[in-house]
């Protein structure tokens, strides 16, 4: 509690009031993300790594996959640390292990150890600090939550538009080189989220903004349910359904952006490499926007706009897509823009379905569904790529995903009805 009210406390002595001054925390919590969604990022390594170990593209894709499969397996757990220990600490600690990780895998001798330094301890890491930004913000915006969270997290979208271009320049320095670009990014990641750490607070209990705000949402009953009572709940299987889809759709696009590029749309790898950054705008500001959305709209509605879009895109992607650089560009900004999107919606729509009370915990569990996209997506378009020879085949998978997330959505995306 003395913490809590340190943090009000340093907000006025800024000279700003706990309303105003709570945005500083939003900026604090998007320079985090920067440096988590470094693994964004990662694709900059590989061929420097395959060509470094005379490995194969698959093996230099290993750190990539253990690294957000460990992210999303943690992120259920550091809930309850959140809860315990406070946003602060646990903070530092979750960037402790992302410095560790990314340090110890510059002595790497290989891919696997590789693997296990930078995916298993940095991935471990990522999955402590991600919650905690969100669990703050969500507490000190406790009705107009959508914005605030969807620019906090816009920081791990548009990392790699800040992150790549340095990793890329630090390897390609011979006096750098890779191994020693693991090395410098670790300490510097360390050394910036333990500073800004220290800012991480929960506003004091009794803290409410000095206004109403208004929201499609905030004449909702107030309910603080725990995780096992969430999970008692249709909303929650709801949530976590749509969650999947939306980020199984928008994951598979960033995985396939690249190649669907060059061997659908026709266009030349350098031309595809600016798409790809394009793309990369397109999901941090599909943070803020979907966010906002939500705020006006509700979770239900929101979640049934994203799924039209996905819905439009890949049809349209599907049928047209072939040699159309045009109609590349809009479907992956679309996704990508809704794979931002649903990284606002589902924190902000566990904050109104569930309460703030348990958010740290409930949230973690509700991530669970990004990890699950994250899989299906990959073995969906990898599988159809295998099968049938193109790209193409995986967007009607999609959009039938997308025809089924809507119904979801309309049918169970509701809020939770006071026993």
């Amino acid at each position: 509690m003395d913490n809590d009210r340190n943090t009000e406390q340093q907000l006025t002595i800024l000279g700003m009031t706990a309303e105003k001054g709570r945005w500083l925390l939003v900026l604090v919590g998007l320079l985090i993300n920067i440096c988590l969604g470094s693994i964004y990022a990662f694709s900059v390594f590989r061929k420097p790594l395959e060509s470094f170990w005379n490995i194969t593209s698959s093996q230099s894709g290993y750190p990539f996959m253990i690294f957000l499969a460990v992210f999303a397996v943690v992120m259920p757990l550091a809930g309850n640390w959140i809860a315990r220990w406070g946003p602060k600490k646990t903070t530092m600690l979750g960037g402790m292990l992302v410095a560790i990780g990314w340090i110890a895998a510059s002595f790497s001798p290989d891919i696997f150890t590789l693997t296990l330094l930078y995916g298993v301890i940095g991935g471990a890491g990522v999955g402590i600090v991600y919650g905690c930004p969100i669990a703050v913000i969500a507490k000190w915006f406790p009705q107009k939550s959508g914005l605030a969270i969807g620019l906090t997290v816009m920081g791990f979208g548009i990392s790699a538009l800040i992150t790549a271009p340095l990793i890329k320049t630090m390897i390609g320095n011979p006096d750098i080189g890779i191994m020693n670009t693991f090395l410098y990014s670790g300490i510097a990641f360390g050394i910036i989220i333990t500073l800004l750490a220290r800012l991480l607070s929960f506003p004091p209990a009794e803290w409410a903004p000095a206004g109403p705000e208004a929201t499609a949402t905030a004449a909702l009953p107030a309910l603080n349910l725990s995780r096992q009572e969430m999970l008692k709940t249709s909303s929650f299987y709801a949530l976590w359904a749509t969650y999947t889809i939306g980020c199984l759709a928008g994951l598979m696009a960033i995985g396939i952006a690249s190649p669907v590029g060059t061997e659908v749309a026709r266009l030349d790898a350098t031309t595809a490499a600016l798409a790809v950054s394009l793309f990369a705008i397109f999901n941090g500001l599909g943070r803020p926007i979907f966010g906002v959305i939500t705020d006006k709209l509700g979770p239900k509605h929101t979640a049934m706009l994203s799924f039209t879009l996905i819905l439009a895109a890949s049809l349209l992607m599907s049928l047209f897509g072939q040699d159309n650089a045009i109609l590349y560009l809009i479907t992956f900004c679309l996704l990508w823009m809704c794979l931002g999107g649903w990284l606002a919606l589902a924190p902000t729509s566990t904050g109104i379905y569930f309460g703030k009370q348990y958010y740290a915990q409930n949230y973690g569990m509700v991530y669970t569904a990004y990890g699950a996209g994250a899989i299906l997506g990959t073995l969906i378009s990898g599988n159809i790529k295998d099968i049938t020879g193109s790209y193409l085949d995986a967007f009607p998978i999609v959009a039938g995903l997308a025809l089924l997330g809507i119904i979801i959505a309309a049918i169970g995306l509701n809020p939770v009805k006071r026993q």
